[in-house]
């Protein structure tokens, strides 16, 4: 195998990886320092950056085994009718560059996925081949995320959670009939089949370790997954009340948004045009409305228009708040957390330390501005001990002023 030949099949399959958001390093700009000026690279071997469980951030090899694919789905770069440039490693080779890069200090871990080739049992068992390998012959103590395929038998997809910190599976798109239109080959029982089946050995192996000290893990990091967003007609509610049903049931991690990218000799059945990918930010913030501030999926829709879809000018927080107006001030020296938490520019960090501040005196104007790092946007939904907004709340251009300046996108 020439040199030439390697990074060639490491361009192709690192590029081809990008489109997972599970670790996303794509939408840079590419820069090297090839002719000798200056220092660093943003091209090439799809090196990304993902969090830890203990919250580190650490550097991984993002590649693919493979992007021959015997399915078509009409979204996927990778889709057997598409005419990119194909590539394949085997197992061996994937070790020997996650060793290599390894100890040059360039990866701290392994993010794997791959095409289905002959079938998706032949697929899952050379990636675990992968993992097995790296954890078994070469003691390999780094961080892997295998991505699963839900086609694959159930005991393929137990191995992989054995030797994996983290595995995920992707639901692909927020709605059933999404599914069926975008990726025939795809099954949504399937998928949910699977997650199920993960997330029940991820809970057996958690009670077996605090029975048993030298229990085998599975999947220690937890289970996520992706949603492609605009390719098909799903609104926001909707994929907000699907995102939360799977946290709900199958004890997810992440969800992660992919906003629907054009691709070359895309399919007719697409959209001409991606999505604003402000569209996909307001969707993160959504999440973390639901997994962090106490919100339902039900009130953050409430914030959304008749169509179903957030704004894109302010942030669901906020359309929320001025939609709900009688809900506000509210009182910081008096207030439960749950409530304080609803109040626009407050985050979590910033309602404890004035919980906290608040045991000791009253809390002025000028501690929530220190605390909250700005007090424009909050100025109207609260109450101090020298500031009450009065009519502020309540006037009809509130939601004008309080709007950022309108920012023309990077990549339009």
């Amino acid at each position: 195998m020439s040199r030439d030949d390697l990074l060639d099949r490491l361009a192709i399959l690192a590029d081809a990886a990008k489109y997972d958001a599970s670790c996303a390093s794509s939408g840079t700009a590419r820069r090297d320092s090839r002719d000798g000026k200056g220092l660093g690279s943003t091209e090439g071997m799809g090196i990304c950056h993902a969090y830890a469980p203990d919250g580190r951030c650490i550097s991984l090899l993002k590649v693919l085994l493979t992007n021959h694919c015997v399915f078509d789905c009409h979204y996927c770069i990778n889709r057997k009718s598409s005419n990119v440039r194909r590539a394949r490693f085997t197992p061996a080779e994937v070790v020997d560059l996650t060793l290599r890069f390894y100890r040059r200090n360039y990866i701290e871990g392994l993010f794997l996925s791959s095409g289905i080739v002959k079938s998706s049992n032949h697929t899952m068992e050379q990636i675990v081949e992968v993992a097995r390998t790296l954890r078994t012959v070469h003691d390999f103590r780094g961080y892997i995320h295998l991505k699963t395929i839900p086609e694959a038998d159930p005991d393929l997809i137990a191995e992989a959670g054995r030797w994996a910190d983290r595995v995920s599976i992707n639901v692909e798109l927020p709605t059933e009939a999404g599914l069926a239109r975008l990726a025939p080959d795809k099954k949504a029982p399937q998928i949910e089949g699977a997650m199920k089946g993960v997330s029940q050995a991820i809970v057996e192996a958690k009670d077996s370790l605090r029975r048993f000290r030298h229990a085998p893990a599975f999947a220690p990091a937890g289970q996520s997954t992706q949603m492609i967003v605009g390719a098909d007609g799903a609104s926001d509610v909707q994929i907000v009340s699907r995102a939360s049903s799977l946290y709900d049931r199958f004890g997810l991690r992440r969800v992660y948004y992919s906003a629907f990218s054009p691709i070359p000799d895309a399919s007719a059945v697409l959209p001409l045009q991606r999505p604003p990918l402000l569209r996909e930010h307001r969707l993160y913030q959504s999440d973390w409305l639901i997994r962090f501030y106490g919100f339902t999926p039900e009130e953050v829709g409430s914030a959304a228009d008749p169509g179903g879809m957030l704004p894109l000018d302010i942030d669901p927080k906020l359309a929320w708040a001025l939609r709900f107006r009688e809900r506000f001030p509210v009182d910081l020296n008096r207030a439960p957390r749950e409530d304080m938490l609803r109040v626009p520019g407050l985050g979590t960090k910033a309602v404890d330390a004035l919980i906290v501040l608040r045991r000791q005196r009253q809390i002025r104007l000028e501690d929530v501005r220190r605390l909250a790092g700005g007090w424009r946007k909050l100025r109207p939904f609260v109450v101090t001990l020298d500031w009450r907004p009065v009519t502020l709340t309540d006037r009809d251009d509130l939601r004008a002023r309080l709007a950022p300046p309108r920012q023309m996108e990077l990549f339009g």
